[in-house]
């Protein structure tokens, strides 16, 4: 089993991690990353390893795959969580003849405008939109939808270079710096106002056979606007109820329109302000942002080692029950330069008591987070999500960390 990382983040190490301890498998990465950098219990588990200049590169990718069967035999998975190289890892598995997605399944995926087309084909409810390869089809869409819309990358992923637009002006800024050609379209799109959420599936052979789903408290692309937003995720423990019967079924329609055979996928959907459903868009990859350590709390499993086993053996033992609801508060300074003091979080810590599950705490020298996640985060779990709700807010609002250069 070759894992593909261009890097050794914090959450690709859980998989790593996961996956090295599984007695049947032999492991190997692909990485941008020397092995150096990763703890050296890890490396220890390692069956190869090969570094390459750039994951993103499909024939470097399929160079060092091709490499490591030459050396260590066949490859039976070829697998990698990173949304920005599912194309890469399926066009190198078709060269080499390794089972997993095929290409044009994951393009469904990873090209927006090929996803809402397929929606709309399929009667799946997801806002107006259009790839946009020159700025006059822009202006075209703007007539027919008008403001605001959100412009992005046709496979943007996790809110990056996404932007809200509200006038004329602002567009014209956005696409004279953007762009857009043939080659590198844009995907502009109406803008949904109401609540943002996620659903996650695990599906087997074409057959969706558990889901998760959770609340942002605000959405992630408010969090990245607003920089005094301290973000949260809160996921239910309610998740079967029957509010969400049109979530489900819209959300299970939009995997089977996209060919999902087998793997965990991680969706986001609005809840309008009129009360409909509207789908976003959706990764075939594990979730972000805390969501596998919260389903971990909820239901006391190890949903990593479960997405392995998914991957591997095209096996999951759905949890029985959840168990409790569970949230995530990230901890996000304002303004700039690096951690000098984190208030508030040792009293926050004592009240919560045993409502606190994971702790990551801002570490003081420590740059400012590039994203809406911050410098630190913490796991709050109870069998009543209100609870939950009400711990998340009481860490966002005594919860401050100081930045400064």
């Amino acid at each position: 089993m070759v894992y593909v990382c261009p890097f050794f983040s914090e959450n690709t190490k859980y998989f790593i991690d996961a996956l090295s301890r599984m007695p049947e498998v032999d492991m190997g990465i692909i990485s941008q990353d020397p092995p150096d950098r990763l703890d050296h219990h890890l490396q220890g588990r390692l069956k190869a390893f090969y570094r390459i200049d750039d994951c993103l590169d499909t024939a470097q990718l399929t160079h060092a795959a091709a490499e490591l069967t030459r050396v260590f035999g066949p490859i039976h998975r070829l697998l990698g969580p990173s949304e920005h190289i599912q194309v890469q890892i399926a066009e190198a598995r078709e060269a080499l003849g390794i089972e997993g997605m095929d290409p044009e399944t994951t393009r469904n995926f990873r090209d927006k405008d090929r996803m809402k087309n397929l929606w709309r084909r399929a009667g799946v409810p997801c806002a107006r939109s259009r790839a946009v390869t020159k700025p006059e089809e822009a202006w075209e869409l703007i007539e027919k939808v008008g403001y605001p819309v959100c412009v992005k990358p046709l496979d943007g992923a996790a809110t990056q270079s996404t932007f809200r637009v509200e006038d004329d002006h602002t567009l014209s800024e956005v696409l004279r710096a953007s762009g857009p050609t043939e080659q590198r379209p844009l995907q502009v799109e109406e803008w949904v106002t109401g609540s943002e959420h996620s659903f996650e599936t695990v599906t087997i052979n074409g057959r969706h056979v558990w889901h998760s789903l959770t609340h942002y408290i605000p959405g992630p692309l408010d969090a990245m606007q607003n920089p005094w937003i301290q973000y949260q995720v809160l996921l239910p423990r309610e998740v079967d109820d029957a509010e969400f019967d049109d979530v489900r079924e819209a959300g299970r329609a939009a995997l089977d329109a996209l060919g999902i055979d087998t793997g965990l996928t991680h969706m986001e959907w609005f809840r309008k302000d009129d009360g409909t459903v509207a789908i976003g868009e959706v990764a075939a990859r594990p979730p972000g942002v805390s969501v596998m350590p919260l389903i971990n709390r909820a239901h006391d499993i190890d949903f990593f080692t479960g997405w392995c086993r998914l991957m591997i053996h095209h096996e999951f033992e759905p949890p029985r029950e959840r168990k409790y609801a569970a949230g995530c508060a990230f901890l996000r300074g304002l303004g700039a330069g690096r951690v000098v003091a984190v208030h508030g979080l040792e009293k926050v810590k004592h009240d919560l008591g045993d409502l606190l599950t994971d702790l990551r705490e801002p570490r003081v020298g420590e740059p400012k987070g590039l994203s809406y996640e911050g410098e630190g985060w913490l796991i709050v779990r109870h069998p009543e999500t209100e609870v939950v709700r009400d711990a998340l807010n009481y860490v966002v609002s005594n919860v401050r960390v100081e930045l400064a250069y």
